[in-house]
């Protein structure tokens, strides 16, 4: 069971590392809106960064935001520095949980999951980076065993709504579900659409390094997992969906990686029936596939140089809501998985908040409750675990519910044999 108790030589439940960046800040300010659901309504908390005088503007920062003066008395400071191995082991040492928000993962990453690893602290991330996600499970998920620790990426946006999203759909269904699809589509904010930059650093620096994901993958030797029911079409790389209604392509995010790492887990340890998993993203009318076939041209260019990489990831703006529609398919309850095709179907929906700088706080401070307070709940041992993997058991979807992320199911379609339908 995971070692989750402060103590005098480990004061702090949370460690906000990074805390100064800009994602931070809202996590900071999301931390201080939940102390009392923390372990017996307490909560003890630290911010940690390189500069001390921008983590104490944070502090204050946020009190004033949220009209609590005493966090200025009541939030520790810790000064760390990736570049100083030191200081994180020291910080490491001193937090049940390092909420960890400083990325690019794949540059700054690896130092803190190896401090956290080492000093018995456990580490949640926000990271969209299959690359660093993948490397991690492969490079430290053994050790993390050995030491109890539980080192869960991809907390945020990038990936619980879809991961969780899927394991709801399943949860949903009356019967075996063996294949699901998601289409995400992003309401616009005052500054118009976005893709969160978590996703689109993730797609950046993945279609840049493309080919070390796949080599990376192949020193795991996984078996391929079998395939339950009709094998899931892979779609086109533009087309209209009749599902959302609007003009679709493949979703460029880290969710399809994280999530068939979770079915996989599922299946080997647990011995569940793996989902497939397909993820597309809507991108409006005609209009706007004219529009993507020139930002692709640039995108393809652009992401082959690192100036252009750099230019790449300015180019983020805010959008005010998201929404993921799960389409699932399966075999209804006494209907046979290995004989003939699947004959029910399901929708679910995951909606929320703004994506970057709302629910990707929402999520991560909210996974990191769950550890603190359902501990018995969580994978028998440490590793380096997706957030399926390791929440399935808890309530983090109930969680969620609470905060504006929103689960639900809608338009339950089940295909009898008749060939009638019944809702």
């Amino acid at each position: 069971m995971a070692r989750v108790e402060t103590s005098s030589s480990r004061p702090y439940h949370l460690v906000i590392f990074g805390a100064s960046g800009f994602t931070g800040q809202f996590v900071v300010e999301e931390v201080a809106r939940t102390v009392s659901e923390g372990p017996k309504g307490n909560l003890k908390w630290a911010v940690a960064g390189r500069s001390k005088q921008k983590l104490e503007k944070v502090v204050e920062q946020a009190a004033g935001v949220l009209g609590k003066p005493e966090l200025r008395s009541e939030v520790d400071i810790l000064v760390a520095d990736v570049e100083e191995p030191d200081s994180l082991a020291a910080m490491c040492k001193q937090a049940v949980i390092v909420l960890n928000c400083v990325g690019p993962y794949r540059f700054y990453g690896e130092p803190v999951v190896k401090a956290c690893v080492e000093n018995g602290a456990h580490h949640i991330d926000i990271c969209g980076e299959p690359q660093f996600l993948e490397g991690m499970q492969l490079n430290y998920s053994s050790q993390a065993a050995d030491k109890g620790v539980y080192i869960i990426g991809s907390c945020g946006f990038d990936s619980i709504p879809a991961d969780m999203g899927v394991l709801y759909t399943r949860d949903q269904f009356k019967g075996t579900l063996t294949a699901v699809e998601s289409f995400l589509t992003i309401g616009s904010g005052p500054d118009g659409g976005c893709i969160h930059d978590g996703t689109w650093q993730s797609a950046v620096y993945g279609f840049a390094d493309g080919p070390k994901l796949q080599g990376l993958r192949r020193k795991f030797n996984h078996k391929p997992l079998p395939t339950i029911g009709s094998k899931i079409k892979r779609r086109g790389s533009v087309f209209f969906s009749n599902e959302i209604q609007q003009y679709t392509v493949p979703f460029m995010g880290s969710d399809p990686s994280v999530v068939k790492r979770t079915q996989r887990f599922l299946a080997e340890d647990h011995e569940a029936t793996p989902v497939q998993y397909g993820a597309y993203a809507g991108i409006g009318g005609i209009g706007n596939i004219i529009k993507m076939m020139f930002a692709g041209m640039m995108f393809w260019f652009l992401v082959k140089f690192s100036f252009g990489r750099n230019l790449l990831i300015k180019v983020i703006k805010l959008a005010s809501s998201f929404q993921f529609a799960f389409y699932g398919e399966g075999y209804t309850e006494g209907e046979d998985p290995s004989r003939g095709k699947p004959n029910g179907k399901i929708r679910t929906l995951v909606q929320g908040p703004e994506c970057g700088y709302v629910a990707t706080p929402i999520a991560m401070v909210q996974a990191a409750l769950t550890i603190l307070n359902e501990s018995t709940s969580l994978p028998k041992k440490g590793g380096v675990y997706t957030p399926g993997a390791a929440f399935a058991k808890t309530t983090l979807v109930d969680r969620l519910n609470k905060h504006g992320i929103q689960f639900s199911e809608h338009l339950l379609t089940c295909i009898i044999k008749t060939g009638k339908l019944t809702t």
